[in-house]
C-alpha cells in the first residue's frame, strides 16, 4: 500500500491518549458507559466534529484493533453497510463503503485510504488507525448514491493497565447532499443516546 499518511501524522495521532486538547471551542456533548464525547462546530458545514475519550474495560488493546481493521466482520456486525471492500485503484489501494441511509434518503458512499500503525512510545505499545476521503481514487459514483468527500478519522488505543483499552477517537464525516445541518446532528445526538441504553 502506498503511503498515504505521514510518520508526524501516526506520531501526533496517540498524544490526546494522554492529554484531551479540548481548547477553541471544543463543549461536551454526552458520556455514555465511561467514554466521553466532545463536539467542535463547524461554521463552514454547519456540522460537528467529534472526538471520543474513555476505556473499553473488556477488551484488549490488540483485539479492538483487529476488529477495528476487519472488514468482512463489519459486515456480519453493521446492518447500515451495503458494500464495504477494499481494492487496488490504479496502484493504490482504497477501500469502498456504501451505507443504507432510510427513506426518502439516498444512501452514501465513501472511497477513503486508511493505515494502521502498531507504534512504540517510551516502551508503551499504542496501536493507531488513521482513515481519510480520497477522492482522487478512481471510482465513478453511482446513479443514485451520494459520494462523501470530507471524512477523516483517527483512532488510538493502548492497554489500560488492566485487562481494557483505553481510547481516543477524532472523526469528521459530511455526508453532502440535500439533508439538513440540524437533521444530521439530531441522528448524532439520538444515535449516542440510544448507545446509552
Amino acid at each position: 500500500m502506498s503511503l498515504h499518511f505521514t510518520d508526524e501524522d501516526f506520531l501526533e495521532a496517540w498524544k490526546e491518549l494522554d492529554k484531551p486538547q479540548l481548547e477553541g471551542g471544543w463543549e461536551f456533548f454526552t458520556e455514555t458507559m465511561g467514554v466521553k464525547i466532545y463536539r467542535l462546530y463547524d461554521k463552514e458545514t454547519g456540522l460537528y466534529e467529534y472526538k471520543v475519550f474513555g476505556v473499553l474495560a473488556t477488551c484488549t488493546p490488540e483485539l479492538c484493533a483487529d476488529v477495528y481493521m476487519d472488514l468482512p466482520y463489519r459486515k456480519q456486525w453493521d446492518g447500515y453497510v451495503k458494500e464495504l471492500h477494499e481494492k487496488d485503484y490504479d496502484g493504490h489501494s482504497a477501500i469502498y463503503w456504501e451505507v443504507k441511509y432510510p427513506f426518502p434518503l439516498s444512501n452514501r458512499d465513501y472511497v477513503y485510504v486508511r493505515e494502521r500503525r502498531d507504534v512504540d512510545v517510551d516502551s508503551r505499545k499504542i496501536w493507531v488507525v488513521l482513515a481519510k476521503s480520497s477522492p482522487q481514487s478512481p471510482l465513478p459514483e453511482k446513479s443514485g448514491v451520494q459520494r462523501v468527500n470530507d471524512y477523516k478519522q483517527t483512532v488510538a488505543m493502548e492497554s489500560d493497565g488492566a485487562c481494557g483499552t483505553k481510547v481516543f477517537m477524532n472523526y469528521f464525516d459530511n455526508p453532502g447532499g440535500n439533508i439538513p445541518t440540524w437533521l444530521v446532528n439530531w441522528a448524532a445526538k439520538v444515535s449516542s443516546d440510544l448507545s446509552a441504553m
